[in-house]
Formats: C-alpha cells, structure tokens, sequence
C-alpha cells in the first residue's frame, strides 16, 4: 500500500494527470508477466495443475486487457483525479493479485 502512494503523490494533492512513468510501468509489468507465465507455465502445470494455470493466466489476460483500454482512454483524453485514482488501484491491485502468480518451485 505503501508504493501506491510513494508511486503517486500527486493524489495526495488531488491531481488529475497520470504521470508518464505509470505507462512505463504498465509496459514493463506487461511483458514481465507475460515472460513469468511462460518460465513458469510448466512448473504450474506439474504442481499446481492445468486449471488453476488457465484460470489465472484467463484472469490475468482480462486485467491487462482491462488496463491497457483505461490507461489508453485516459492517454487520449483529459483525465480526472477520479480516473487517476482508479487507473492507479486498478494497477497495483493486478500488480499484487494476478501478475506474478504462484505456478510451483522454480528450482
């Protein structure tokens, strides 16, 4: 919760614009959890088996789909401190929830 607001303080102070390092972000956790899937997809299936990897992997496709139109809409277009707000939680919560999953050791 901490790095929500040290990544963001501007919401602090109610500002509307979305800084450019949260698309950076986005971009980076995007294809970083695209590669966790694919380095770990295996070690999933050996543990934790073939429907908890489609379901989390379905999941986690509909959050960045979910993330990429937000962070579009709001590129285009003037955005307010609410969308800023959403766009934010709405990253950090992927972030902790689906984004690096846990398939398994990696050993």
């Amino acid at each position: 919760m901490g790095l929500f607001f040290v990544w963001n303080p501007g919401l602090f102070y109610g500002d509307k614009n979305i800084p450019k390092r949260s698309y950076v972000l986005l971009i980076v956790t995007t294809v970083l959890s695209l590669l966790w899937f694919v380095a770990g997809w295996k070690d999933g299936i050996a543990v934790q088996g073939a429907r908890y990897n489609y379901s989390v992997s379905a999941i986690n496709f509909v959050w960045i789909i979910g993330l990429w139109v937000l962070f579009g809409r709001n590129w285009k277009a003037e955005s307010s401190f609410r969308s800023n707000l959403l766009v934010h939680w709405l990253l950090f919560a992927w972030l902790a929830w689906y984004a690096f999953p846990f398939f398994g050791e990696f050993i």
